[in-house]
């Protein structure tokens, strides 16, 4: 059973170890750093498993009242597909929802990357009720397209 903490403040220390152990989808440096201040001052949902270890998380962006997205989630290799991650997007959204959000959005690459670990990513999205909306081929850069998917949280 996962239990799932949050939204927290100050959870950089926290989830830094889940990024570091996820490098086909965090391998850049860089960017592993900017999530990591953001993780310590954005809203983070913690999953836990029964002896109380981190094994995921979800930190959340506020872009509007009405609107926000999954900054950055993940959850440890071996233990995808055991109800993490759709526990931390449904605890999130339960929060956001209360807080009067009505749309939340989340940016991964896209498929004409072809690239199978986001492939799983794109199939978890959709399984938790994401549709795509857009794949943006120069966001971030040429090799690395970006697809934008949406969620109505009414």
């Amino acid at each position: 059973m996962t239990a799932v903490e949050g939204p927290l403040l100050g959870q950089s220390a926290v989830c830094a170890p889940i990024l570091e152990a996820l490098p086909q989808w965090f391998g850049l440096p860089e960017a592993n750093a900017r999530y990591v201040r953001d993780i310590e001052v954005l809203p983070t949902f913690v999953a836990r498993d029964d002896e109380g270890a981190a094994i995921g998380f979800l930190t959340a962006k506020r872009h509007f009242p009405e609107s926000a997205e999954i900054l950055v989630m993940g959850v440890l290799p071996d233990r995808h597909r055991q109800g993490a991650g759709r526990a931390l997007v449904e605890a999130a959204e339960a929060w956001l929802r209360g807080e009067g959000t009505r749309f939340l959005q989340v940016k991964t690459q896209g498929p004409t990357a072809a690239d199978p670990g986001y492939g799983r990513t794109r199939a978890f999205y959709t399984r938790v009720g994401f549709t795509p909306l857009e794949e943006l081929l120069d966001l971030w850069d040429a090799d690395n397209p970006a697809l934008i998917l949406i969620k109505s949280l009414d």
